[in-house]
Protein backbone atom coordinates (compact mmCIF):
# COMPACT_ATOMS: atom_id res chain seq x y z
CA UNK A 1 0.00 0.00 0.00
CA UNK A 2 1.06 3.50 -0.67
CA UNK A 3 1.09 6.06 2.31
CA UNK A 4 1.00 9.46 1.32
CA UNK A 5 3.39 12.45 3.80
CA UNK A 6 2.26 15.69 4.30
CA UNK A 7 5.14 16.87 5.49
CA UNK A 8 7.48 20.27 5.51
CA UNK A 9 10.19 19.81 3.38
CA UNK A 10 13.05 19.64 6.24
CA UNK A 11 11.07 17.10 7.20
CA UNK A 12 11.61 14.64 4.39
CA UNK A 13 15.36 14.89 5.19
CA UNK A 14 15.47 11.67 7.25
CA UNK A 15 18.61 12.71 9.29
CA UNK A 16 18.37 15.54 11.74
CA UNK A 17 22.11 17.04 10.64
CA UNK A 18 21.39 16.95 6.81
CA UNK A 19 18.33 19.79 7.99
CA UNK A 20 21.09 21.99 9.18
CA UNK A 21 22.55 22.53 6.55
CA UNK A 22 19.57 22.75 4.27
CA UNK A 23 19.72 26.26 5.96
CA UNK A 24 23.13 27.24 5.78
CA UNK A 25 23.29 26.42 1.79
CA UNK A 26 20.22 28.97 1.50
CA UNK A 27 22.48 31.35 3.26
CA UNK A 28 25.27 31.04 1.22
CA UNK A 29 23.58 31.10 -2.01
CA UNK A 30 21.74 34.08 -1.09
CA UNK A 31 25.34 35.50 -0.22
CA UNK A 32 26.21 34.48 -3.50
CA UNK A 33 23.81 36.81 -5.30
CA UNK A 34 24.37 39.54 -3.13
CA UNK A 35 28.30 39.03 -4.14
CA UNK A 36 27.50 38.86 -7.65
CA UNK A 37 24.70 41.86 -7.52
CA UNK A 38 27.33 44.52 -6.69
CA UNK A 39 29.91 44.03 -9.39
CA UNK A 40 26.97 44.12 -11.99
CA UNK A 41 25.42 47.14 -9.89
CA UNK A 42 28.90 48.74 -9.75
CA UNK A 43 29.26 48.24 -13.67
CA UNK A 44 26.04 49.71 -15.28
CA UNK A 45 26.74 53.00 -12.82
CA UNK A 46 30.28 53.36 -14.43
CA UNK A 47 28.94 53.16 -17.97
CA UNK A 48 26.10 55.23 -17.44
CA UNK A 49 25.73 57.08 -14.59
CA UNK A 50 22.57 58.71 -13.03
CA UNK A 51 21.25 62.08 -14.47
CA UNK A 52 21.92 64.19 -11.71
CA UNK A 53 18.31 65.64 -10.53
CA UNK A 54 18.76 70.03 -10.41
CA UNK A 55 16.33 72.41 -11.40
CA UNK A 56 15.46 76.05 -11.48
CA UNK A 57 13.66 77.70 -9.06
CA UNK A 58 11.14 80.53 -10.20
CA UNK A 59 9.88 83.05 -7.67
CA UNK A 60 6.85 85.80 -8.29
CA UNK A 61 7.50 88.63 -5.96
CA UNK A 62 5.14 91.40 -5.90
CA UNK A 63 5.79 95.02 -4.25
CA UNK A 64 3.57 97.68 -3.12
CA UNK A 65 5.05 101.26 -3.95
CA UNK A 66 4.78 103.41 -0.69
CA UNK A 67 3.18 107.20 -0.88
CA UNK A 68 5.29 109.67 -1.88
CA UNK A 69 7.93 107.36 -3.07
CA UNK A 70 9.70 107.53 -6.70
CA UNK A 71 10.43 105.01 -9.02
CA UNK A 72 14.52 105.23 -7.99
CA UNK A 73 13.28 104.09 -4.45
CA UNK A 74 10.71 101.69 -5.71
CA UNK A 75 13.71 99.83 -7.57
CA UNK A 76 16.56 99.76 -5.07
CA UNK A 77 13.42 98.20 -2.75
CA UNK A 78 13.07 95.85 -5.29
CA UNK A 79 16.93 95.16 -5.44
CA UNK A 80 16.88 94.18 -2.06
CA UNK A 81 13.96 92.28 -1.94
CA UNK A 82 15.61 90.12 -5.11
CA UNK A 83 18.77 89.89 -3.21
CA UNK A 84 17.23 87.91 0.17
CA UNK A 85 15.24 85.90 -2.03
CA UNK A 86 17.66 84.42 -4.73
CA UNK A 87 20.37 83.71 -1.16
CA UNK A 88 17.15 81.82 0.35
CA UNK A 89 16.47 79.93 -2.95
CA UNK A 90 19.90 78.58 -2.82
CA UNK A 91 20.45 78.21 0.77
CA UNK A 92 17.25 75.96 1.28
CA UNK A 93 17.43 73.47 -1.21
CA UNK A 94 21.09 72.34 -2.83
CA UNK A 95 19.51 70.79 -6.06
CA UNK A 96 18.74 74.43 -7.29
CA UNK A 97 21.27 75.25 -9.51
CA UNK A 98 19.18 78.34 -11.11
CA UNK A 99 17.05 81.25 -9.66
CA UNK A 100 14.30 82.66 -11.65
CA UNK A 101 12.64 85.64 -10.33
CA UNK A 102 10.35 88.15 -11.36
CA UNK A 103 9.20 91.14 -9.12
CA UNK A 104 6.05 93.27 -10.08
CA UNK A 105 5.22 96.74 -8.24
CA UNK A 106 1.43 97.97 -7.66
CA UNK A 107 1.30 101.44 -8.13
CA UNK A 108 -2.27 103.05 -7.59
CA UNK A 109 -3.95 100.07 -8.42
CA UNK A 110 -1.42 99.57 -11.77
CA UNK A 111 0.73 96.87 -11.80
CA UNK A 112 3.81 96.22 -14.01
CA UNK A 113 7.06 94.08 -14.11
CA UNK A 114 10.02 96.23 -13.19
CA UNK A 115 12.83 93.50 -13.22
CA UNK A 116 13.75 90.38 -13.79
CA UNK A 117 16.53 88.38 -12.46
CA UNK A 118 18.15 84.58 -13.99
CA UNK A 119 21.60 83.71 -12.03
CA UNK A 120 23.23 80.54 -11.89
CA UNK A 121 24.10 79.22 -7.94
CA UNK A 122 27.76 79.52 -9.74
CA UNK A 123 27.66 82.77 -10.89
CA UNK A 124 26.02 84.31 -7.79
CA UNK A 125 28.72 82.70 -5.59
CA UNK A 126 31.33 84.74 -8.16
CA UNK A 127 29.15 88.11 -8.07
CA UNK A 128 25.95 88.20 -5.60
CA UNK A 129 25.20 91.53 -6.70
CA UNK A 130 21.30 91.64 -8.18
CA UNK A 131 22.19 94.68 -10.13
CA UNK A 132 24.68 92.52 -12.20
CA UNK A 133 22.46 89.43 -12.91
CA UNK A 134 18.72 91.77 -12.98
CA UNK A 135 16.86 92.85 -16.66
CA UNK A 136 15.03 95.73 -15.99
CA UNK A 137 11.82 96.92 -17.86
CA UNK A 138 12.19 100.64 -19.39
CA UNK A 139 8.50 100.79 -19.76
CA UNK A 140 7.37 100.06 -16.23
CA UNK A 141 8.24 103.54 -14.97
CA UNK A 142 5.41 104.82 -17.40
CA UNK A 143 3.62 101.80 -16.79
CA UNK A 144 3.29 102.64 -13.10
CA UNK A 145 2.48 106.01 -13.95
CA UNK A 146 5.35 107.45 -12.28
CA UNK A 147 6.30 110.28 -14.21
CA UNK A 148 3.28 111.61 -14.22
CA UNK A 149 2.64 111.87 -10.76
CA UNK A 150 3.30 115.47 -10.35
CA UNK A 151 0.22 117.43 -9.06
CA UNK A 152 -1.07 119.68 -11.76
CA UNK A 153 -2.87 122.54 -10.62
CA UNK A 154 -6.62 122.53 -10.72
CA UNK A 155 -8.72 124.40 -12.90
CA UNK A 156 -9.84 127.96 -11.70
CA UNK A 157 -13.33 127.44 -10.64
CA UNK A 158 -14.84 130.32 -12.37
CA UNK A 159 -15.15 129.89 -16.18
CA UNK A 160 -14.75 132.82 -18.41
CA UNK A 161 -18.04 133.31 -20.87
CA UNK A 162 -16.61 132.80 -24.26
CA UNK A 163 -15.93 135.60 -26.40
CA UNK A 164 -18.15 137.20 -28.94
CA UNK A 165 -17.14 138.04 -31.79
CA UNK A 166 -18.85 140.73 -34.20
CA UNK A 167 -18.47 139.95 -38.25
CA UNK A 168 -16.67 142.36 -39.87
CA UNK A 169 -18.76 145.17 -41.53
CA UNK A 170 -18.27 145.50 -45.48
CA UNK A 171 -17.97 148.97 -46.55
Amino acid sequence: MNRIYTASPSSIIPFSFIGQFDSKIRIIQAGVWLLLAFPLWLATEAIAPQIVQAYTARVDLAIDSLPQENYETVLRRAEAVVRTAVQRSFDQDILVTEVSIIVTVQNHGRIAPVLTLDVSRVQWKQIPDPQRWATYFKTARSLLLFESQTILPDPEPTAKPPATTTPPSKH
